[in-house]
């Protein structure tokens, strides 16, 4: 059985972070195949075109995660009905410098969760938007806007009994689109 390597990128530095923790619980359902590596945007810098000749290390590191991956998993809050400003930078530092974008042709979802009746859906359309300028093949279903309820995710961090067969689903597709499009 073919092995996949997934790069996650969660748009939330919050401690206590729904989307983090969904995050954390929703990896638990992929088979063994497929392996999931967090690529951490809390310590990059604001992205400056300057310092293309010379990136940051957090950025250096941030990108060769997404390199090693054959496909990446987007988890982001709303905030102001779009993405949070630390996702965009993160997703500038992997497109940058010109021409040497790590995303071109990475099939990708995009999922979230918030208190909200909405859930994520606009954070999650303009995602989309800026995923598809950047090359990447983005799974359009089924969406997943989630509310946060108790029982999303139960005491021990995996998905609760009650969305299980629904996020298993969703991950079941996904590996099917990460699989598809990496052969």
């Amino acid at each position: 059985m073919k092995r996949y390597q997934v790069a996650v990128v969660v748009g939330s530095l919050r401690k206590d972070s729904l989307n983090q923790a969904f995050a954390d619980a929703l990896v638990k359902l992929a088979p063994e195949n497929v392996t999931f590596t967090f690529a951490p945007i809390g310590d990059l810098p604001l992205y400056n075109q300057d310092d293309d000749v010379h990136p940051p290390e957090a950025a250096n590191r941030f990108k060769a995660i997404i390199e090693k991956s054959q496909a990446v998993l987007f988890v982001t809050p709303e905030y102001n009905r779009s993405i949070p400003g630390v996702l965009k930078n993160a997703i500038d530092h992997g497109s940058r410098p010109y021409g040497e974008s790590v995303w071109a042709g990475k099939p990708t979802a995009v999922v979230g969760v918030s208190i909200g009746v909405i859930g994520t859906a606009l954070a999650q359309q303009h995602l989309r938007t800026i995923l598809t300028a950047l090359d990447m093949p983005t799974m359009g279903q089924p969406e997943i806007y989630i509310q946060a309820k108790d029982g999303l995710i139960d005491p021990d961090g995996n998905i609760g009994a009650d969305s299980r067969a629904f996020l298993q689903g969703w991950m079941d597709r996904f590996v099917a689109w990460v699989t598809v499009h990496n052969n």
